[in-house]
């Protein structure tokens, strides 16, 4: 069979059933084999970029997922780079596959001819240009063996057209994946990590985005309430512990970060991470106020994360299902022989700070606030709703104030952060889940940066809610320029002359969504915002494509952060909840 046929047999029996892509001259013999092979459903994406996300949505959306982006030349590779960050900064194993021109012409700048595997190499954990048809299994063996083994990333294969054509002697019946490597804790390295918990009066778990890469999530919460230690998910963790558990402490941060949570953290003596990479967004840039007064104990399946941002107090090399795993079997057994300490007062300390310690949702004004959005969207979506953002100050004031039940269902571009994500993430993750209601959430530049991607949900009918909110205003970086005393080149307003009606607000995502096959609704007051919700869950469901919901919103409003990245030092710009329908969704009833 042709080289290209072989990839195909092996992408199904690792276990893949849907590619994400943009065929080109250089990559049409692999779109040959797909076509003849078959076993492996393609969405077409309208941009390289977007298939890339599409496929990270895809694979954050289950255990065991790799998505799969497929692009020609050229361009194709270099649009790819992007998700390859996006992915390796998040731990995504996602596989890109990109045509090449004949061998022959590496080196003579043949038409869009470049070195991609040279561009990619450090943001993935292989890429490499296959010279040798021969080598073709070998290597996408080793790219599923890459990465599914260690800490979790993308891997780029480029395939020169030639080489793609090329036969070779493949048996698929054959074919098994290499097995997978993973570090484990040993029994002793546990022991003494719970030895530090012990010994702490008011201990917290970090809990991150490594416990839902290891679908280890339920682990972590048998091991919190038999040890009863409250819990802080990090932003890639968030739904490890449901949010209305009584565990759960709030996330912190300098930006995404609970009130509650941070007055947690700082009362806090021992800090237990597990699957987190103290990510300057959670620990904000003074480390040392994060890390006064507490020690720390830091599991990671990846050995050179332990000491990158701090020296812990006690480092564990282990994935984090296989670390949890003891932990459980530990604590057990010292509860049983009644060796834990009583944390019933710590408990009721944080739960106390939950119930007062909150932040105001409830607003009438018009143009609408945002925080009045968040609150609408908790009524209106429930514990089964997969979130999906990306960036800026939409995403931030959602982490604020949204609610996540379960794991996997906050589905977000960490470190990375790129604008534009959101729309082909989310395509992904509903193409992935498509019985799950997913709920996107984007400020307008990001909606903007890719939103052609919306066709692809119209033409292969994936529907989902989008919710647009509105400022005409690059807000987050509008906020960073106050410290400069600036404000400058963050202005996205203009008077449409199509449409009078939106007053400065410039571009009609109304019109653009509607005329990329979609439906969408624009809501100015806050109080038909609930409604509009719902009816947008009916259109997705009836017209099977993406729904935007747009909320128009005034123009400035500064959500609450640290001005000086310090998680002791947040910012509260708007006025507090001081009573309770101050935030009537909040988790816990506000006491005034």
């Amino acid at each position: 069979m042709t080289a290209a046929a072989a990839a195909v047999e092996i992408l199904k029996r690792e276990g893949v059933t849907n590619a994400f892509g943009v065929p080109g001259a250089a990559i049409n013999p692999f779109y040959k084999a797909l076509k003849q092979v078959g076993g492996v459903d393609h969405t077409l994406a309208r941009h390289v970029e977007g298939a890339t996300h599409m496929a990270e949505g895809y694979t954050r959306t289950n255990p065991g997922n790799i998505g799969v982006a497929i692009g020609t030349s050229g361009p194709a590779g270099t649009d790819m780079i992007t998700g390859l960050y996006s992915a390796i900064g998040d731990s995504i194993p996602i596989l890109c596959i990109t045509g090449q021109a004949p061998s022959h012409l590496l080196a003579k700048e043949d038409f869009q001819a470049v070195d991609i595997a040279s561009i990619a190499k450090p943001v993935a954990k292989m890429a490499v240009t296959v010279l040798e048809a021969a080598q073709v299994p070998g290597v996408f063996q080793q790219a599923f063996h890459l990465m599914r083994s260690g800490r979790p990333g993308p891997v780029l294969i480029d395939l020169p057209i030639d080489v793609q054509m090329a036969e070779i002697e493949f048996d698929p019946e054959t074919y098994e994946p290499l097995p997978v490597y993973k570090p484990a804790a040993t029994r002793a390295q546990i022991e003494k990590a719970i030895k530090f918990l012990v010994e702490s009066e008011r201990p917290l778990i970090i809990a991150g985005g490594g416990i839902i890469n290891a679908d280890a999530s339920d682990l972590l919460v048998e091991f919190a309430e038999i040890t009863n230690t409250p819990v802080v998910p990090t932003l890639m963790g968030w739904g490890t512990i449901p949010d209305d558990h009584e565990l759960n402490a709030g996330m912190v941060g300098q930006q995404t970060g609970h009130r509650y949570g941070n007055a947690t953290f700082l009362e806090s003596d021992f800090v237990l991470g597990i699957g987190n990479r103290w990510a300057n967004r959670h620990t904000g840039y003074k480390l040392d106020v994060y890390r006064e007064g507490r020690k720390f104990v830091h599991v990671d399946i990846e050995p050179t994360q332990l000491g990158k941002i701090f020296p812990p107090d006690y480092g564990i090399t282990s994935d984090a299902k296989a670390a949890l795993e003891l932990f459980v079997e530990v604590a057990r057994e010292l509860k049983e022989a009644g060796e834990l300490p009583d944390r019933s007062e710590w408990v009721a300390s944080h739960l106390e700070r939950k119930a007062t310690l909150q932040r105001r949702t409830h607003f009438d004004n018009i143009p609408m606030k945002p925080q009045r959005v968040y609150e609408e969207m908790n009524k209106a979506f429930g514990p089964e709703t997969r979130y999906v953002t990306t960036i800026g100050l939409s995403q931030i004031a959602g982490a604020q104030m949204l609610h996540v039940y379960k794991p996997r269902h906050w589905i977000n571009c960490g470190q990375a952060g790129p604008l534009g994500w959101t729309i082909p993430a989310a395509l992904g993750v509903a193409k992935a889940d498509p019985e799950t209601p997913v709920v996107a959430l984007s400020g307008d530049y990001d909606f903007q940066f890719m939103i052609e991607e919306l066709a692809v949900g119209a033409q292969h009918r994936i529907p989902y809610v989008h919710v647009l909110v509105n400022n005409a205003y690059l807000g987050l970086i509008r906020q960073a320029q106050i410290g400069l005393d600036i404000n400058f080149q963050v202005n996205l307003e203009f008077e449409n002359q199509n449409s009078p009606e939106l007053g400065v607000y410039g571009v009609d995502h109304v019109k653009v969504a509607e005329g990329l096959g979609c439906k969408a609704i624009r809501v100015t007051d806050p109080n038909e915002l609930g409604d509009a919700l719902e009816q947008a869950k009916k259109l997705a469901q009836e017209h099977r494509v993406p729904v935007v919901v747009e909320a128009i919103l005034e123009r400035i409003t500064n959500i609450a952060m640290s001005k000086t990245a310090d998680i002791s030092d947040v910012t509260e710009f708007e006025e507090v909840a001081t009573e309770a329908w101050h935030a009537p969704t909040a988790i816990k009833t506000l006491k005034s």
